[in-house]
């Protein structure tokens, strides 16, 4: 199986280009060291000051949750783009808890449902892909179920090395191995093996091995068809996976279960479309925990324009 050879420390490392990574690095550890309930609060206040900043972020929100829900009320969805905002600096800090806590500590926040069916598939020989999205605390919900029941991870190396040794080392925590995001035949190979691979297909990869399918009111969103070229070639199984922080306790559960509903095998439009639906299943049950800042609908069938240029900004900047 093709993985990465682990980045290897170098004293080039602490040379004063990385000091700022360094730095970055250091405050994380730090910061998750503090209470958890401590760390919550602060992240709220972050992702409040970088939003506040970052105004095109702000707006890829409000934009993504206009075209996904264009009957909500204005009330529902300014409560949601608030609370987003405050899960985005906490993203910040869930990192740092996924890469820095112990294995005993990450157990007390975070609960697993479903695992009898990971089990099941575990004595019958099957591999397992899990189907999943980006949520903002998905650094967390790799390392909590690797703790469990470790597999193989997805990675894509930083630019910057000072940062991805240390990102290495903390996403390999939990993961039996970690493979190129590129690397198809290494994903197949873990799949067909009764290895389970973590794969997230809810953001806009692209045109290459896409199609174009229904997301929540957006009847033409760029999907990925690598779900069907790993499920039909390795005969594996398919489960959803996702990791929702509850209102009260602030602790975290993972739920895993088989699809809702049959996967369409060698029809790859028809899986989109049943993908899709297990998206928006995922992202319903905590829309204030997901990565709407990512420009989700960016690549559009040919001659339709962008959903996020000139004009949809006027159309949004006259309505606010």
């Amino acid at each position: 199986m093709s993985k990465f050879a682990a980045p290897r420390f170098s004293w080039k490392l602490l040379s004063p280009r990385y000091w700022p990574t360094l730095l970055l690095i250091l405050v994380m550890y730090l910061l998750s060291c503090l209470p958890y309930v401590v760390q919550r609060r602060l992240g709220q206040g972050v992702g409040r000051l970088a939003l506040g900043l970052m105004k095109k972020r702000r707006f890829t929100i409000e934009r993504n949750l206009d075209l996904c829900f264009p009957e909500m009320a204005e009330r529902e969805k300014k409560d949601i783009i608030k609370k987003n905002i405050d899960n985005t600096g906490l993203a910040l800090f869930e990192t740092g808890m996924a890469w820095f806590w112990s294995d005993a500590r990450v157990k007390r926040h975070v609960r697993i449902e479903g695992m009898e069916h990971i089990e099941k598939l575990e004595q019958e020989g099957k591999g397992a892909l899990f189907v999943a999205v980006h949520s903002l605390n998905l650094e967390l919900a790799a390392r909590a179920f690797g703790i469990h029941k470790s597999g193989t991870g997805i990675y894509r190396p930083n630019n910057n090395p000072c940062f991805d040794f240390v990102q290495y080392r903390g996403r390999a925590r939990s993961n039996r191995t970690l493979i190129d995001r590129k690397d198809v035949k290494g994903m197949l190979k873990a799949l067909s093996t009764g290895s389970r691979v973590w794969y997230a297909p809810d953001h806009d990869y692209g045109r290459r091995r896409s199609t174009f399918a229904p997301l929540f009111a957006v009847e033409k969103a760029c999907t990925t068809t690598g779900t069907s070229l790993l499920v039909d070639n390795s005969g594996c199984e398919v489960m959803t996976f996702r990791m929702v922080r509850e209102n009260n306790s602030g602790d975290y559960v993972i739920t895993l279960a088989p699809l809702q509903e049959e996967f369409p095998r060698n029809d790859p439009e028809q899986a989109a479309a049943v993908i899709n639906r297990a998206v928006e299943s995922a992202i319903l049950a905590a829309p204030c925990q997901y990565m709407w800042l990512h420009r989700r609908f960016k690549t559009r069938p040919e001659g339709e324009p962008s959903l996020y240029g000139k004009e949809a900004v006027e159309l949004h900047s006259s309505t606010v």
